[in-house]
């Protein structure tokens, strides 16, 4: 049975240091969170984020714009937080409507109150939690399942900087019905794609580390990308969802907050 990797233990530890550190500050940090349409794996990541926010003493602001806005719209809105002398911190909630292209809008944030693209809260934790878990990347096969903007393209560049052997899969693999082969020999697996199930617990490989990334509503629950229960029969190491990379990356985008309000003081 595989042993939990429980994003929590680390979130915890960071938690009461950004305590510390907000209390040190000059002004109250405020981050702006823009929410487009009504996702529930987005909502359910800024209800996380607004729930930390008020345990550190943090003002969350809150935008919420339909499922049918354009990008103009949403530009409009981030030069309006940008302007906003108050606001140290913009973030873009995950997943977009498919008219929104998440490269075209995020580069009109502004670099100082970029809290997300300069160092990508989610590609630390996952970072974060291979480092706990004890594995070496060095040489391993490690496949990525998900080539999104804000997880698997920077994340396949950090792990092919610590020589990983690295596959990374999306929509293509899974159409030529590739994934469970590529799966099936990942010793190191990281899911980051955000569709409930995807991946099935028979696929995983004896002995891997399997790092769920992926935020679904399944009814009133919130599960991963991997079938929990049959993967952790397999894995060495596993992250539940939800407790696993969440609250983590949550800890890490407060961390990147106050870093940034440092730095514009």
């Amino acid at each position: 049975m595989a042993k939990l990797l429980e994003g929590r233990v680390i979130a915890d530890r960071i938690k009461e240091e950004l305590k510390v550190s907000v209390r040190s500050l000059k002004q109250v940090p405020v981050l702006a969170s823009i929410v487009i349409g009504e996702n529930a794996s987005a909502v359910s990541y800024a209800k996380s984020q607004q729930k930390l926010a008020v345990e550190l003493g943090i003002e969350y602001c809150l935008r919420v714009l339909s499922q049918g806005a354009a990008e103009s719209q949403i530009v409009e809105l981030i030069q309006e937080l940008n302007n906003d002398q108050k606001v140290n911190g913009i973030i873009i909630q995950m997943p977009l409507p498919k008219q929104i292209d998440y490269k075209s809008i995020s580069r009109f944030i502004s670099r100082d109150k970029d809290i997300e693209g300069l160092n990508s809260p989610v590609v630390a934790a996952v970072m974060e939690l291979i480092k706990t878990s004890g594995v070496d990347l060095y040489g391993q096969e490690v496949v990525v399942v998900g080539y999104g903007e804000i997880l698997g393209k920077p994340l396949a560049l950090l792990l092919l900087d610590k020589f990983a052997t690295l596959t990374v899969c999306h929509i293509g693999t899974s159409q030529a019905g590739k994934l469970e082969e590529h799966v099936r020999r990942a010793e190191v697996l990281i899911a980051a794609v955000g569709q409930a199930g995807l991946i099935k617990g028979e696929w995983i490989k004896p002995g891997a580390l399997v790092i769920d990334a992926g935020i679904n509503r399944v009814g009133d629950k919130i599960v991963g990308d991997v079938e929990f229960a049959e993967a952790a029969k397999r894995a060495s190491f596993i992250t539940p969802v939800p407790g696993g990379v969440g609250p983590l990356t949550v800890a890490i985008l407060m961390r990147n907050l106050v870093q940034a309000v440092q730095a514009q003081q």
